[in-house]
């Protein structure tokens, strides 16, 4: 690959993100489907979301390896899952389950369904 494709890949892949964070409330990049998680960690994410009834959104990062590289570029966070809502990166499951725990993640849901 010429190093002028790899970067037009790449700029492909940042736009890829910004649009599906930028057109869903709630947007969860994750290994799998909401369907089929293929990590703890997704699971965990997928399951607290739920847990919230959150209308969300997902994006298999297995299927696009440099979405899967550039997401970690995007928010400045080394680890997949990663959650956006309202276009702000939340976390991963770990800051997920810490929100859900304390209550701040349903009330920061509730507020998108105002």
């Amino acid at each position: 690959m010429a190093p002028g494709d790899e970067a037009a890949e790449r700029s492909a892949a940042i736009e890829t993100i910004k649009s599906l964070v930028g057109n869903n409330k709630v947007m969860l990049f994750m290994k799998g489907s909401k369907l089929f998680p293929q990590c703890g960690f997704s699971n965990t994410a997928v399951s607290i979301l739920r847990a919230c009834d959150a209308e969300f959104e997902t994006f298999d990062v297995l299927s696009d390896y440099l979405v899967r590289e550039e997401i970690k570029n995007y928010s400045s966070w080394p680890t997949i899952p990663q959650c956006y809502v309202n276009g702000e990166f939340v976390g991963g499951s770990d800051i997920l389950l810490e929100m859900f725990e304390s209550g701040e993640l349903e009330k920061t849901l509730a507020e998108l369904k105002k």
